[in-house]
């Protein structure tokens, strides 16, 4: 009887590798693998409805810039700081600053409920939709560093990466964002206490 070696994924290094030799099969895994992070990535800075749209043209403008990919960061974060410029292109044409998602969200928090409208759900949508409020009401930048760094759950230096912005800005904002965040939810915490 022979025993075949299971088969061991390709990092996304190889697959860069091998997409630059154009293999499309190698870009076609590392679409597969990064998409659910890569439309996350649009929802939480605000794509709302067009985060498929959106993902869609970072994939395609990242195959067009794989040159360019240095290898100083993880592929992930290179690929979701195109994301995220995308999803800053979007605001742009929209001439919107606030997230389309947060809106949405805050405005119909009983979407995520569940039908059998438990309390446990009802308090985690109350919670959900504090949240969102708070988040909307933050500075587009603080929202940024919150959404990689605690929503996206990224590293520090994928943050540093994703929103192209030195490593001291990162640490100091997001500390500053989550002062502002907490004092935003102790107000509204006493609002509706």
């Amino acid at each position: 009887m022979r025993v075949i070696p299971p088969e061991v994924p390709l990092d996304d290094e190889e697959l860069v590798t091998r997409a630059r030799a154009g293999d499309l099969g190698a870009y076609d895994l590392l679409v597969a693998r990064h998409t659910a992070s890569a439309y996350r990535t649009a929802v939480l800075l605000g794509a709302g409805s067009d985060a498929e749209d959106v993902i869609q043209e970072a994939f395609v403008k990242g195959y067009r810039k794989l040159s360019r990919y240095r290898a100083e960061s993880s592929f992930r974060s290179w690929l979701l700081a195109i994301v995220a410029n995308e999803t800053r292109n979007l605001h742009r044409s929209r001439s919107r600053r606030d997230g389309l998602v947060l809106r949405a969200a805050a405005a119909n928090p009983e979407s995520e409920m569940t039908e059998d409208g438990a309390v446990g759900g009802v308090l985690a949508a109350e919670r959900r939709a504090t949240l969102v409020r708070a988040l909307r009401s933050l500075p587009v930048k603080d929202r940024e560093v919150i959404v990689c760094r605690f929503l996206l759950d990224l590293s520090e230096e994928e943050t540093v990466t994703m929103l192209g912005w030195p490593r001291g800005t990162v640490k100091s904002r997001t500390s500053r964002a989550l002062v502002k965040l907490r004092g935003l939810l102790d107000r509204e915490g006493v609002c509706r206490g």
